[in-house]
């Protein structure tokens, strides 16, 4: 067999991996069970130098397609998966040619909808998982990515400050353009709204679908949080010369949902009684950029928010509104955030990331103060919370066991 191997930076470990055997038949020796998605391929997770990549077996020039289109959103930096390398020219022991292979790099801490949902979770934790896709969708979108298969099931999820963030994990129907119309957004949302209805349905049916949640209501849902993000982006808004605050204000929208304005087309009508505004360039996260800024720190969004919070908490605690900024938030990484982090002990840190667990620990200590009527010392809620909370919390950075119901004619999951 003559191998070919396709990446930017090739892993000499790819040649030990038994590529002359279907994916199907690998060992499982070599295989991590994680949880999978539900794949019209067949998908194997597998060691590699360390760490864990996701396999996927596929046509060549499909395989070939998709890695150079995800490299393409990873350079525009968006939450995709990482392409690893596409490997060909596969053949078996008797010399019949194999598919080639699609090799990605897993994604630590994130999981696919059905074992987010095997948790039994509650319907506000679902929506939180739609307004996620949502966000998703409208980015990838924004820089003229058309999906071609909108869906739960080629997503991964990743828990952000009780939020979710949502990651692109297959791009095989993907197209990107310079920019979208609206009859292929729209044909992309009609998409999202038959397959995320079907996927609903088929938890409903496995009882694994939150009392109260429609499976229609749901996949509808996602279109209208879609339609609501999208006009706040694009939009043109009109006003009067003396309202200005309202740029201000159009600015502070975006910064909440998470999206930086580096440009305005700001013009005015001919007599000058009325201004028009429109965000020219508009890119998602605000927060982590503010936060990584300061503190180096790179984490999700909505984690990226908590942690500013509870930073300007300590600002005004310590009474140091007047100082500079970035001194301020080296004093609280160094006497807040990482003793917080390092109290978890070793047994314990595969069970959440650090940015989420200090969240946890944040929110904890509020129920603490709210059921005790006073404040509460933030060493006395870290005790209670890995006493309490953390140990019964599933492992999400790299399973090697799963419960996640996979319905019995599936292969395999999204890489």
């Amino acid at each position: 067999m003559s191998l070919d191997i396709f990446a930017a930076r090739p892993d000499p470990a790819l040649l030990d991996l038994p590529w002359s055997v279907p994916l199907a038949q690998w060992p499982e020796d070599l295989l991590a069970a994680l949880p999978r998605g539900i794949s019209r391929h067949v998908v194997r997770f597998a060691r590699l130098s360390g760490g864990i990549v996701a396999v996927k077996e596929i046509k060549e020039s499909l395989a070939r397609e998709e890695y150079h289109l995800l490299r393409n959103l990873r350079r525009l930096d968006l939450p995709c998966v990482e392409p690893i390398a596409v490997v060909a020219g596969r053949t078996d022991g008797e010399g019949a040619p194999l598919d080639a292979c699609l090799v990605t790099r897993h994604l630590q801490f994130s999981l696919p909808y059905r074992a987010l949902f095997s948790q039994q979770l509650r319907e506000d934790t679902a929506d939180r998982l739609v307004d996620a896709l949502a966000v998703l969708l409208a980015r990838l979108h924004l820089v003229g990515f058309f999906w071609g298969d909108v869906s739960l099931s080629n997503t991964l999820f990743r828990r952000s400050a009780g939020a979710f963030a949502a990651y692109l994990v297959d791009a095989e129907t993907g197209e990107l353009h310079d920019s979208l119309s609206d009859g292929q957004r729209e044909h992309d949302l009609d998409l999202a709204r038959v397959n995320i209805a079907g996927e609903m349905m088929d938890l409903a049916a496995g009882g694994y679908l939150p009392e109260g949640l429609d499976p229609i209501e749901a996949s509808e849902t996602v279109i209208g949080r879609y339609r609501h993000l999208w006009r706040e982006l694009t939009e043109d808004e009109t006003f009067e010369v003396g309202e200005r605050w309202r740029v201000d204000e159009r600015i502070r929208r975006l910064n909440a949902l998470g999206f930086d304005v580096d440009e305005l087309e700001i013009s005015t009508d001919l007599d000058g009684s009325s201004m028009r505004i429109q965000p020219k360039v508009v890119d998602a996260g605000h927060h982590a950029r503010r936060l990584l800024r300061l503190t180096g720190l790179d984490v999700e969004d909505n984690q990226a928010r908590r942690l500013l919070n509870d930073l300007d908490s300590y600002t005004a605690a310590t009474d140091r509104q007047g100082e500079d900024e970035e001194l301020v938030a080296n004093d609280w990484l160094t006497l807040v955030y990482r003793p917080t982090v390092r109290a978890v002990p070793s047994r314990l840190r595969r069970k959440l990331e650090p940015p989420e667990i200090f969240h946890e620990i944040l929110e904890h200590r509020w129920y603490m103060a709210e059921r005790a009527g006073h404040d509460i010392p933030l060493e006395e809620a870290i005790t209670a919370y890995l006493r309490d909370v953390l140990p019964g919390r599933p492992d999400e950075q790299a399973v090697l066991t799963t419960d996640e119901p996979v319905p019995p004619t599936v292969e395999g999951g999204c890489p």
